[in-house]
């Protein structure tokens, strides 16, 4: 595992997600942004497991940011949280139709985002072990 990626413009908010996720999760993070085009190079450089998004962001917003990784075969892939101050629900549809996996308001509490994480993280691996047992089956077949 190559631990989470953060990409929010606060930096008193990159450091309590950092801490959140340190002392309350197994995972590590292994890399933080401040603004989009920065998340975005950061994203395909690191590959990380999942990505922190803030919506609000300087320069390239979150949804911005989601739809272009989604483009990418190299991180298409990565489980996208959404986090954002924004409540409504045009917000969130947004968030969602560019293609996060899961939208967190701010304020939350630490275990709030464990859930979120961990549960995003389980449902990954399972997907990524499914896919590695049909190529394994199918190779065996053929």
């Amino acid at each position: 595992m190559s631990g989470i990626l953060i990409v929010d413009d606060n930096a008193n908010i990159r450091r309590l997600l950092r801490s959140f996720v340190e002392t309350n999760t197994v995972f590590e993070v292994c890399g933080e942004a401040e603004n989009g085009p920065e998340g975005f190079e950061k994203a395909e450089e690191l590959r990380p497991d999942l990505i922190l998004l803030d919506l609000m962001l300087p320069d390239l917003d979150g949804i911005s940011i989601c739809e272009l990784l989604r483009r990418q075969p190299a991180t298409c892939e990565i489980p996208i949280i959404m986090i954002t101050a924004l409540g409504g629900e045009i917000a969130r549809l947004a968030a969602f139709d560019s293609g996060v996996n899961d939208y967190l308001r701010k304020p939350f509490s630490p275990r709030e985002l464990v859930k979120h994480v961990d549960g995003l993280l389980r449902g990954y691996e399972s997907k990524i072990r499914s896919e590695e047992n049909e190529k394994q089956n199918s190779s065996n077949w053929g």
